[in-house]
């Protein structure tokens, strides 16, 4: 009975530290081998399976800009339509002291609201004090490989008692992963498994929920005709609705 009552005070705790969140340090590796520490955080609550972890519903990234006084912050937040945090960071790099974010969709949901982009990333530049999304095209070239931890970065850090993460131990961590969006920043459009195959959203006739050029659907980098599409998208809900 007493193992049975310290089995219970251990699940509660792990409960507890999970809903809470969990924050740590990464050793974050430039494309000019220069290195930042970021400092990261991630929340978990909301809606899941019995058994399986709340799934991510906040992510946060603050560093120095090297050589300034800027400390800047980029965050993921929970999206209501999405139910969770639909972007998970995969680089910070700064190219002629401009700074900028990677971050992929989280699911098939983010990936539509996000513009089905292909390669599946979302790009943001820091302008005028400002996070501002731009196309790939925008991003230089010099920024090449992921350099963040991208999968459940958290459970990752649990099981570590040093901070912070090395850059060699980042790589370790990345090089589980099969997905070549993941291995390095693609430039161009990738096919097969993963968050591009996502189905395109139909109505009830089975019509594709989706812009149009010509007559005919997009299917990939809708942005930004996806802001356009969402809003659309919700009056039909609103007008259904009434």
């Amino acid at each position: 009975m007493k193992q049975m009552v310290n089995f219970g005070v251990l699940l509660m705790m792990g409960t507890s530290m999970s809903a809470c969140g969990n924050s740590w340090k990464e050793e974050v590796l430039l494309h000019d081998g220069k290195t930042i520490v970021v400092d990261r955080s991630v929340k978990r609550g909301g809606r899941h399976e019995i058994g399986q972890q709340p799934p991510i519903k906040e992510q946060t990234l603050i560093w120095d800009v090297p050589g300034t006084d800027q400390r800047l912050t980029w965050k993921s937040e929970f999206s209501e339509d999405v139910g969770l945090a639909d972007l998970t960071p995969l680089a910070v790099d700064i190219v002629q002291s401009v700074t900028y974010v990677i971050s992929t969709p989280v699911g098939c949901l983010a990936y539509n609201k996000w513009g089905r982009p292909n390669p599946p990333y979302v790009v943001f530049r820091r302008d005028n004090d400002k996070w501002q999304r731009i196309a790939l095209q925008e991003l230089p070239t010099d920024i090449k490989k992921p350099n963040l931890i991208i999968s459940s970065p958290d459970n990752h850090v649990g099981m570590l008692e040093f901070s912070p993460l090395s850059t060699e131990r980042i790589q370790r961590i990345n090089s589980s992963l099969t997905q070549p969006e993941y291995k390095s920043i693609l430039r161009e459009p990738v096919g097969g498994e993963g968050s591009t195959s996502c189905p395109i959203p139909s109505d009830a006739t089975g019509k594709l929920i989706a812009p149009e050029v010509d007559g005919k659907p997009l299917y990939y980098n809708w942005w930004p005709l996806a802001q356009d599409w969402l809003d659309k998208k919700l009056q039909r809900k609103q007008t259904n609705s009434k």
